[in-house]
C-alpha cells in the first residue's frame, strides 16, 4: 500500500511540474492544483497510513494522528483560494496582453498599439 500511494505521489509532482512548465496559463493552473493534491497526500500519509485504527486518542495504542488530517484540511482550503486567485489573474492577464502566454510577450496587435 506504501508503494502505491508513494507513487501515486511521485505522479502527481511529475505531472503537475510538466504541466507548470508549459507556455500557457491553464496548464500552469492545473499543475499547481496537481502539486498541491501531491502536498496533501504526503501531509496526510504523515500521519501513518493505517487501516481499521481510532481517529483520535482513545484507549487503543494504536491510533491516527488527527493533525496531518487537519494540516491537510486547512491546506485544501488554502488552495482552493490560490487557485481561485491564479485563475483571476489569469483572466487578467489575458484580457491585459491580448493571449494567454505566460511569458508575457504582446501579440503583433498590442506592439503595434503601444509604438
Amino acid at each position: 500500500m506504501e508503494l502505491l500511494y508513494a507513487s501515486c505521489v511521485g505522479v502527481l509532482v511529475t505531472c503537475g511540474v510538466f504541466l507548470l512548465l508549459r507556455a500557457r496559463t491553464f496548464p500552469v493552473v492545473l499543475g499547481l492544483t496537481m502539486i498541491s493534491y501531491a502536498v496533501n497526500l504526503f501531509l496526510f500519509s504523515l500521519g501513518r497510513l493505517t487501516i481499521n485504527k481510532a481517529v483520535v486518542l482513545g484507549t487503543g495504542a494504536d491510533y491516527a494522528d488527527p493533525l496531518p488530517q487537519a494540516l491537510v484540511l486547512t491546506a485544501i482550503v488554502i488552495g482552493f483560494a490560490m487557485t481561485a486567485f491564479v485563475v483571476i489573474l489569469s483572466i487578467r492577464g489575458r484580457a491585459d496582453l491580448g493571449n494567454d502566454h505566460v511569458d508575457g510577450t504582446l501579440t503583433r496587435s498590442k506592439r503595434k498599439e503601444r509604438k
